[in-house]
């Protein structure tokens, strides 16, 4: 390697050092963040509070176990009690319901172990908030609102620094503070808003882990004079070593609790290992680096975060299990017992062969679910949000919970806001433009984590699924719908003519957006509402 990326001050502008093509190439390595820092961070905290609030407010409604909640509350709740788990007794929902929450004292177990088809992250948040608050219906959601509230936090300040604009971040986080999809996923107890939220927090420390490299060696090419033959020295050979980088392994910690929470976090693994190498090659090509033992260079530095990402991934993934291997009582844990090791096996642990066959029992199930459910959509339609998952329906006479109208709905549907998914489905396509014909890394990266998230399900044309399962791509979607509105915007330097255009559309679009959150927020909340009104929310047949 020619140079090491040491911490150094980069030389004052205007010095002989800091002129010319340094400068210019130093610029381009790492364009300067906005100077706005604490009116970002005003605007940031703005922003999570209305998500907390939309996300808090009333969460403990409607007081029943919603969805697939019955699952995932009781293998939480098993999880606390046991560290595995257990069966149930016939009625235990209506049981949990009917108690004071103590989950020290309820007893609605079986001796079984549960077979479960998810790895244990996901349900060890949902049991956070029951061991802090109960087993209620607000003790089992909150650890999930609390994410979904970061999550936006998370989507301002990455969308800030990916287009180096507090305004396009804010959009952002924006957005995904007022869409249905996040909302509702917030609020009920499943795994896909824990999964949401760690893929997001990687996607972040990837692209700190690039600004700080791409920063470091700013700072190196600073350093050199102003001459062509001394800056090209740093283009020879295998190029510039990189050194420590934390924030690869802290996305490989992240990738791991992703993919620790349901396996499709796998997806983004892979498409956020090849994205951070791709990302060094094009910073080593910034700087000249294009002999041949630069190849090398390359490879080298895809080894390593091969290691720092998909090694830290493996082994937080392993450590997740710690619960069912430490205990003697899970699902399949004697399996390696009953069943010695042939030839060549027997140095493998026995707990490490059990759970081996049980995630080929669990990716039997994944593979075969083919039996038909009402709400099932194909990945086909989730951009358009064609068929909504329907999560909670009741129907009150009027008289009953206070229902004024003859007759009341309540319903939790899991539907984005329609006019953030539509124009967020052409601002991908404005985007995917902008990566192939501009060379835009930004559009590349979003786009491409959009595509970790919807593409694989593509090919699940016979198994049931659900739409909700787009969650886990939603603040990229936003992101990609602000960067177009930013387009839209225009530059700082535009004529005064174009920008108020371009405030009008953008302004007109948010306010639209705004309104819809409005109307669509009782059926995302449970809120009672005449069935009229919610007749008036069914735009399409399959949303009802």
């Amino acid at each position: 390697m020619t140079a090491t990326l040491v911490e150094e001050s980069a030389p004052e502008a205007g010095s002989p050092a800091s002129t010319g093509r340094t400068s210019e190439l130093a610029a381009r390595l790492f364009p300067a963040l906005p100077a706005d820092r604490l009116t970002s961070w005003l605007v940031t905290l703005g922003i999570t509070l209305l998500a907390g609030w939309l996300r808090f407010a009333e969460l403990a409604r409607p007081n029943a176990v919603v969805f697939d909640e019955t699952y995932y509350m009781k293998d939480s709740f098993s999880l606390l009690r046991w560290l595995y788990e257990r069966g149930f007794v016939e009625g235990a929902d209506q049981k949990i319901l009917d108690s004071d929450g103590d989950w020290r004292a309820l007893d609605v177990f079986t001796d079984a172990p549960a077979f479960i088809v998810h790895p244990p992250v996901g349900k060890w948040t949902i049991a956070v908030g029951e061991y802090a608050f109960g087993l209620t219906p607000f003790g089992w959601r909150v650890a999930t609102a609390l994410l979904g509230t970061l999550a936006v936090l998370l989507t301002v300040r990455i969308a800030r620094r990916l287009t180096r604009s507090t305004l396009v971040g804010a959009i952002a986080g924006f957005l995904l503070a007022i869409d249905g999809m996040a909302i509702v996923m917030s609020r009920t107890a499943l795994l896909d808003l824990t999964l949401m939220f760690w893929v997001l927090a990687a996607f972040g420390f990837l692209l700190l882990d690039r600004d700080r490299t791409r920063r470091r060696l700013a700072q190196v090419v600073l350093a050199y004079p102003d001459d062509r033959t001394a800056l090209d020295d740093l283009g020879r050979g295998m190029g510039p070593g990189t050194g420590w980088r934390p924030w690869r392994w802290a996305a490989g910690f992240a990738l791991g609790m992703a993919c620790a929470t349901k396996w499709s976090g796998l997806w983004f693994v892979v498409a956020f290992g090849l994205m951070t190498v791709i990302w060094d090659i094009g910073m080593r090509r910034r700087v000249g680096v294009r002999t041949a033992r630069a190849t090398y260079g390359a490879a080298l530095e895809g080894v390593l975060a091969l290691v720092a990402i998909v090694g830290t991934a493996v082994v937080v993934y392993l450590v997740s299990w710690t619960g069912w291997l430490v205990s003697d009582g899970g699902y399949a844990r004697s399996w390696a017992t009953d069943n010695p090791a042939s030839t060549g096996w027997g140095w493998i642990p026995d707990a490490l062969r059990s759970l081996w066959h049980y995630h080929a029992e669990m990716l039997g199930f994944h593979t075969n679910l083919t039996s038909d459910h009402s709400y099932q959509s194909n990945a086909w339609g989730w951009l358009l949000q064609a068929r909504p998952t329907s999560f909670y329906y009741e129907s009150w006479e009027q008289g009953t919970n206070g229902c004024t109208a003859p007759t009341c709905s309540v319903e939790v549907l899991a539907l984005g806001n329609p006019l953030i998914w539509w124009a967020g489905t052409a601002a991908l396509v404005h985007q995917s433009w902008r990566w192939f014909a501009r060379r835009d890394w930004r559009s590349g990266a979003v786009v491409l984590a959009v595509l970790a998230g919807w593409l694989p399900w593509l090919a699940f044309q016979d198994r049931t699924i659900f739409t909700f399962y787009a969650v886990v791509f939603v603040p990229f979607l936003c992101m990609a719908l602000a960067m177009t509105l930013g387009t839209v915007l225009g530059k700082a330097d535009a004529s005064p003519r174009r920008r108020t255009v371009g405030a009008a559309v953008v302004g007109s679009v948010l306010l639209l957006a705004v309104t819809l959150s409005w109307f669509f927020y009782p059926i995302w909340t449970a809120e009672p509402i005449p069935y009229t009104a919610w007749q008036m929310r069914m735009w399409f047949p399959t949303w009802v």
